[in-house]
């Protein structure tokens, strides 16, 4: 007997899977479902499975809140998700098992193969894989009502304001997180994202000029003020891109 368990937000899509499992001759039985990442965490811990069918998008965090907060990966996992472009290049690039939704029968049965096959540390190295490349992508904000995923490609910059922090996206709503901007430093890559001011950092992607007045002037016209203090610091970081 492979007991397994169900880490999935949408009951409709743990119900169409349990009767897809039904139909397989694979010796599963499904010892526990979850819908979010606190109820995983306790329902493992007290089940103890040997196979999780795990979605990457959760209401209170993601797959990888989820196993970062197991203290042994001593189960197989496979990923279920919906058509994500970031979470798809991820997962290919570390070529692990995963099925898409809605689930198909044959791709099911394959995942469940191939899982069964893995080894415990060849899954490990593939998931870490997988976990840094989502994390150069992608970024989960705590809201007052939720949880939202960005795309960190379509942040333009992000300011803080008496704890808040309102991130800019590309073409889409600002969005309010209810935490301050020093939660979020160490989330945003050096790489592209530098700090203006005390209370904003921008994305040099999106930066189109330097007024030598103090002001960054973005792809679409929008202003930043450059502090005296990080000027030189941001000049460096664009001029290096050159």
């Amino acid at each position: 007997m492979i007991k397994t368990i169900l880490i999935e937000d949408e009951s409709y899509i743990r119900k169409g899977l349990i009767a897809l499992i039904d139909t397989l001759d694979k010796d599963l039985t499904i010892v526990g479902e979850c819908g979010s990442v606190e109820e995983a965490v306790t329902v493992v811990k007290a089940c103890k499975p040997d196979l999780i069918f795990l979605d990457i998008n959760l209401p209170d965090g993601n797959a990888f809140d989820f196993l970062a907060q197991t203290e042994e990966l001593n189960f197989k996992v496979i990923f279920v998700t919906a058509y994500d472009e970031f979470a798809l290049k991820a997962l290919k690039l570390g070529a692990i098992d995963y099925i898409l939704k809605p689930v198909d029968i044959e791709e099911l049965e394959i995942a469940i193969d191939k899982a069964i096959a893995a080894t415990h540390s060849a899954q490990k190295e593939k998931i870490q894989i997988v976990k840094n490349e989502l994390d150069t992508n992608r970024l989960v904000l705590s809201l007052q009502d939720g949880y939202q995923v960005i795309n960190i490609n379509e942040l333009q910059f992000c300011k803080s304001d008496k704890g808040y922090t309102t991130f800019y996206l590309s073409n889409k709503k600002p969005i309010i997180a209810s935490k301050p901007l020093k939660h979020f430093i160490d989330k945003l890559p050096a790489s592209k994202f530098v700090r203006t001011h005390q209370s904003c950092m921008v994305n040099l992607d999106y930066v189109d000029r330097y007024d030598k007045s103090g002001m960054i002037i973005l792809k679409d016209n929008q202003q930043i003020p450059v502090s005296i203090r990080k000027k030189e610091e941001f000049l460096s970081k664009l001029l290096a891109r050159d």
